[in-house]
């Protein structure tokens, strides 16, 4: 060791240890200067690295000034101090004291114990269950106190990492050894008496005792098992920093990120979200109706996550419609839905998909050349709000041409009492959506204010369906109020032009993938490959058929629902009465939709259908009408089942595009542009001849 000091003291003449300068603290060296010490001679960097680990195990820390200051020489900070939410800046070139780590020791097999003092966080990626032992904690706005459930907590590469904060909570007139006794005998069920005492020689005032346990579900080792999506939620990354908490947090399933990997508002967002809740919880006259708007990969889905999390602290229950087909919230993509949300929401999609209270199945991930069909879905969804809670409105991140169009026809129909508009620097240039502006603009089927007022017209006729109270309806301006508040974003996102879509799909087939999850058996029971489960039998004359985006003959209908992803929906019309089957619809309805499934087969002989759904059997019942989309299933569940052997089915590696139908802009249906005068069409039937 002290030959390592020696050699470090030699001045910038030895180029490996001014490479060294630049590492990360804690010994994990950042990019550039892996690609340094890559040039140099196997020799040197086997030597370079085993004096790293030396070091390491010898108790040294690297600090920013480039000297190597041992861990007892460090100076220590009084327990009582808060810690100051940025570390002061040292003017001197000398050696600088880093703020002491987050202690973390190991509490038996796949269970770890943290101590956060107040105002510190621990940003980490992973998967886990929290509990608060002791103290108060935040997660993505959700507050975990002492005595709560454990929360399921998901922090996957694919997004922002979460970070947990200690946070100020409120402690009765006790004094510092009375709230160490009472911390000491909350962790005697979890550590021995030497964790114990190492980690109660950090205790403070205020601090916060976690308990991290790690976390199995069904679902996530359903998403888990496909090849090349293990990586959504673990990756192994070479690390310099093994340590006892590199390993306690490993036998959690997580590990620590750096903090600027975290997630990380606008103090705008914060002020908007501060006003939100408070409008919530006060109002009295009514509950609100929030509507998020602005640009694709702004930050609207990770505020209004934010959001519920934070309007959960405060009341049990939040109503969401989701309005963006691509990127839903809760359901498979293509829906539009509404759901009452009452548990916190602490990761991506497709780690809390959930059944909604009204669902409609648009079968497309895009409303483009189909706006007329849609305006008049989320009509049939917004008339089973109640108004009873206060309402999300996620909308879509098209907000150009006929996109801003669309959205103007939408705040007068939902007439939302917030409009939070997010703009940024470097996204898409969007007006501001004041209500003047609305008022003053034509929308795709709505007139402004004041072509309404000239004509006769009235503002509540565009929403004559809904299910308001007769004063509502008499009044005109209630599709014109509401108050605009402004978010300037600074999220950045990891997608481009170039790779937008790519990974736009990808979290699509994973909310497939979470769905279909359902169908597994509870943990600690194996996971079962979908070919090995049982599927139903549904007869051909007990439900109906249709395919939402293109036209197909008649004669190869069942070709098209064969290994498709399907909608199990619900229509007014009684299908029953029909000999043989299938039968076809010529348009397709406005109806509720129960759930999905996959038809994995078609008896011909005994005219069956057979469907592997994870919905119950009891609402299952109520279907009768099957709704095929774009959507598709994803390529892993075809390709890479376990089991299978010889020829996978319906697999093909000799396919010729260049048939009629093969390519999916073939056939596509035209969509008129014309007004339809009825809400719910009714479906026409015809059997199919053999």
């Amino acid at each position: 060791m002290a030959d390592s000091l020696l050699l470090f003291k030699r001045g910038p003449s030895r180029s490996t240890w001014l490479r060294a300068r630049k590492a990360r603290q804690h010994l994990i060296l950042s990019y550039r200067p892996r690609r340094r010490l890559g040039r140099l001679r196997w020799r040197s960097r086997r030597r370079f690295r085993r004096r790293l680990l030396q070091a390491q195990a010898a108790g040294v820390d690297w600090r920013e000034g480039g000297c190597l200051v041992s861990r007892a020489a460090a100076p220590r900070r009084h327990k009582t101090a808060a810690p100051s939410p940025r570390p002061p800046e040292d003017p001197a070139p000398s050696c600088s004291a880093i703020l002491p780590i987050p202690p973390v020791r190991s509490a038996g097999s796949g269970r770890a114990v943290l101590l956060l003092p107040l105002g510190q966080g621990f940003t980490f990626s992973g998967i886990c269950r929290v509990t608060c032992l002791y103290g108060q904690v935040q997660v993505f706005g959700f507050t975990i106190s002492q005595g709560q459930p454990a929360q399921n907590v998901f922090s996957t590469y694919t997004h922002c990492r979460l970070t947990i904060n200690a946070v100020h909570y409120a402690v009765h007139e006790k004094s510092k050894k009375e709230m160490k006794r009472e911390a000491r005998s909350l962790l005697r069920s979890y550590l021995n008496q030497d964790d114990r005492y190492c980690l109660m020689k950090n205790f403070s005032p205020l601090c916060s005792i976690l308990l991290l346990e790690r976390l199995k579900t069904s679902t996530v080792n359903f998403i888990i098992s496909h090849p090349g999506l293990s990586y959504v939620f673990v990756q192994e990354i070479p690390t310099f920093q093994i340590n006892s908490e590199y390993f306690a947090l490993k036998s959690v399933g997580i590990r620590r990120e750096r903090k600027k990997n975290g997630l990380r508002l606008t103090e705008s967002a914060f002020s908007v979200m501060e006003e939100l809740v408070s409008i919530s919880c006060e109002e009295a006259d009514g509950c609100p109706v929030i509507l998020v708007c602005g640009s694709q990969d702004i930050g609207k889905s990770t505020f209004i996550r934010y959001l519920i999390n934070q309007l959960l602290n405060s009341i049990s229950c939040i109503d969401y419609l989701e309005c963006d087909l691509g990127q839903t919230e809760f359901t498979p993509p293509g829906c539009i839905s509404l759901l009452n949300v009452t548990e916190p929401v602490l990761g991506p999609p497709f780690t809390h998909q959930r059944t909604p209270q009204k669902m409609v199945y648009y079968g497309k991930p895009s409303c483009k050349n189909s706006f007329e069909n849609y305006i008049e879905i989320i009509k049939y969804v917004f008339s089973s709000y109640k108004r009873e809670s206060p309402l999300i409105v996620n909308t879509m991140g098209w907000v150009a041409d006929e996109g801003l169009l669309l959205l103007i026809d939408l705040i007068r129909l939902l007439s939302p009492s917030h409009v939070v508009q997010f703009s940024s620097d470097r996204g898409r240039y969007m007006p501001d959506l004041s209500p003047s502006y609305v008022d003053n603009m034509d929308g795709l089927y709505t007139k402004s204010t004041s072509k309404v007022r000239n004509r006769g017209f009235h503002l509540a006729e565009f929403a004559d369906s809904l299910e308001f109270a007769d004063e509502e309806k008499e009044n005109p301006l209630l599709f014109t109020g509401f108050k605009l508040m402004s978010v300037k974003s600074e999220f950045v996102s990891g997608k481009t032009p170039r790779n937008r879509e790519s990974h736009n799909k990808v979290l699509r087939e994973l909310a497939v993938l979470s769905y279909l999850g359902q169908l597994q058996p509870p943990v600690p029971k194996p996971l079962c490959p979908l070919h090995g489960l049982t599927p139903y039998q549904v007869p051909f004359n007990a439900v109906a058929l249709r395919i939402i985006h293109a036209d197909v003959a008649p004669t190869h209908i069942l070709y098209a629902v064969n290994a498709s992803w399907v909608g199990l929906c619900k229509i007014l019309d009684d299908v029953r009465g029909y000999a043989s089957g299938p039968i076809l619809l010529a348009q397709t309805p406005i109806c509720d939709c129960l759930g999905f499934g996959i038809c994995r087969g078609i008896d011909m002989e005994k005219r069956l259908y057979h469907i592997l759904t994870p919905v119950p059997p009891e609402e299952l019942r109520n279907v009768n009408c099957l709704l095929v989309g774009t959507i598709s299933i994803p390529q892993c569940v075809l390709k890479s089942q376990r089991g299978l052997e010889g020829t996978i089915p319906y697999i093909t590696t000799d396919y010729n595009f260049k048939l009629p139908g093969a390519s999916e802009k073939i056939g596509a249906r035209e969509v008129e542009e014309t007004r339809k005068e009825k809400l719910h069409p009714k479906p026409k039937f015809y059997r199919k001849t053999n």
